[in-house]
């Protein structure tokens, strides 16, 4: 049994902040084939900025989530600030209360930040994005759940779906963002997004178990 804590979210942000920073150079040069080139160096400012967050300064994993959420629409630039922000704003508000991290939960948790993501990109699955990613790995996790898996058997599922979108999105025709000027050309490119997406669900699966 996982409980959800601020000091377990915590966990999960600082594992994150170094697996960012580890890759920065990576997910930059994916960017830089048919985006900005900016994506690993934004990523890794605005997740060294929420690990900075002390989590004895938060009474909830819910309000560390949504600090967290709104620091990195203020450090991050390009679309990945608010795209993330507001991923952990509504995980912070769908995992409301503390205590034992169900798997049921975890779903939800996901679902509303994938909800949140396309309200605000307004991109869909096929379009290249890291929605491509986050949506195998929402769909993985409720099926799970529903099979009555338990959260790392859950974690792990929607880790393994993270990265089959990642890289479904080599084959795809960017249909959204910088990468949609390039048009045919951005077949036969992963998506930076999505990359850092398949990594932020592969760390949830090693610190939320």
């Amino acid at each position: 049994m996982s409980d959800l804590s601020a000091q377990m979210i915590s966990t999960w942000l600082k594992d994150y902040a170094n697996v960012i920073n580890e890759n920065a150079s990576y997910l930059t040069d994916l960017d830089r084939q048919i985006g900005d080139a900016d994506h690993g160096s934004n990523m890794a400012r605005g997740m060294t900025a929420v690990a900075s967050l002390d989590p004895a300064s938060f009474a909830s994993a819910s309000a560390l989530l949504k600090k967290a959420g709104m620091t990195l629409v203020s450090t991050v630039g390009g679309a990945s600030g608010p795209l993330y922000g507001t991923f952990f704003l509504r995980l912070g508000t769908s995992l409301v209360e503390d205590g034992e991290l169900t798997s049921a939960a975890f779903a939800r948790a996901i679902k509303a930040g994938l909800d949140g993501i396309v309200a605000r990109g307004k991109a869909s699955p096929g379009d290249k994005t890291l929605v491509d990613a986050l949506t195998e790995a929402v769909q993985a996790a409720q099926q799970a759940a529903d099979q009555g898996k338990d959260l790392p058997a859950t974690l792990q599922a929607a880790s393994s779906a993270a990265e089959k979108g990642r890289d479904a999105t080599i084959d795809m025709v960017a249909r959204r963002g910088r990468a949609s000027y390039l048009g045919e050309r951005s077949k036969g490119h992963q998506d930076p997004g999505a990359t850092s997406m398949a990594l932020l669900i592969d760390s949830a699966a090693r610190c939320l178990a």
